[in-house]
């Protein structure tokens, strides 16, 4: 089967999306792959100046095998943008592998997304593949989850049909059937609680409704165990993204095994992740990551 196309959304960030660009050029499979990129509009003149510098950039750029650009004549903002386009193309073309402008990907990751979208199209149990990986060691190549990430992923058309874009709904779900402190990790990660901001209008998350919708469907994430994106957006550059180094990863040079030995969730790989949010959003970690960005702000 040929390759899936991908999606890349940009915004304001020409020198974030020129490395984004830059680094999949440098895949493997980049020339037998279609690109759709979806620039959003500025809102008006503070932002104009560097929308218009990406759209000079995305117009500039090979090495495709095709290229299709979208520009939007408003600002619709992130969620709005993702979710209309890989609506629009996953009915043409059956699944996509979707990126943002400030992602960084291995030389594999293309090879890693269509081997995975490929090998597991007909099982219903994995809705979701995740090429970013967080630094913990130990993990498996490969390996499934109840949890989806949103930094270098790929999903079929039967799995996107699913998705539910009321907040509100998926929240009541989860509260009816008691399942928030499963889907926060036993407690250590505020995915409920993202949910809840999003229902009242203080976050725009179109991720957070994704993972919800996945996980209320009892349906799997198939992950690198070793990552194959970085994501450079944590320089308080972009709309969602603040500053932190808990995310700082190095990429795999390698290639990855998708052999999983059954379609269940890697309960070891759960465990490490609860472990991970566990240190990285307790009170304390939190504390010194504000004073280390204080002080490298002096």
């Amino acid at each position: 089967m040929s390759p899936a196309p991908v999606l890349l959304f940009t915004y304001n960030r020409p020198s974030h999306t020129r490395q984004t660009l830059e680094a999949l050029m440098n895949n493997e499979l980049c020339d037998e792959t279609e690109l759709f990129i979806f620039s959003d509009g500025y809102k008006d003149n503070s932002d104009k100046k560097e929308v218009l510098k990406v759209r000079k950039l995305i117009h500039s750029i090979d090495g495709f095998k095709k290229i299709h650009i979208k520009e939007n004549h408003e600002n619709i903002g992130l969620a709005k943008n993702i979710i209309n386009g890989v609506t629009g193309i996953i009915n043409d073309y059956g699944r996509v592998i979707v990126l943002e402008d400030d992602l960084i990907t291995a030389q594999h990751f293309l090879t890693f997304m269509n081997e995975a979208l490929d090998k597991f199209e007909d099982e219903e149990k994995i809705g979701h593949i995740h090429g970013f990986c967080f630094p913990i060691k130990g993990l498996p190549e490969s390996f499934l989850i109840k949890w989806t990430g949103s930094w270098g992923w790929a999903t079929w058309k039967r799995a996107w049909q699913k998705f539910n874009p009321d907040g509100q709904e998926l929240l009541n779900e989860l509260n009816r059937r008691k399942l928030s402190k499963q889907f926060d990790f036993n407690g250590k990660y505020p995915f409920t609680r993202m949910l809840k901001r999003q229902v009242n209008g203080e976050n725009d998350s179109w991720a957070i409704r994704w993972n919800a919708t996945l996980f209320l469907n009892d349906m799997l994430s198939l992950n690198s165990g070793k990552s194959l994106v970085q994501n450079i957006g944590f320089d308080g550059s972009g709309v969602h993204s603040g500053s932190d180094e808990i995310y700082n990863t190095d990429l795999y040079k390698g290639e990855l095994n998708i052999d999983i030995p059954e379609i269940i969730e890697n309960k070891a790989a759960r465990k490490a992740f609860m472990k991970y949010y566990g240190l990285t959003n307790s009170f304390s970690a939190k504390v010194k990551r504000r004073i280390n960005r204080f002080l490298r702000s002096r």
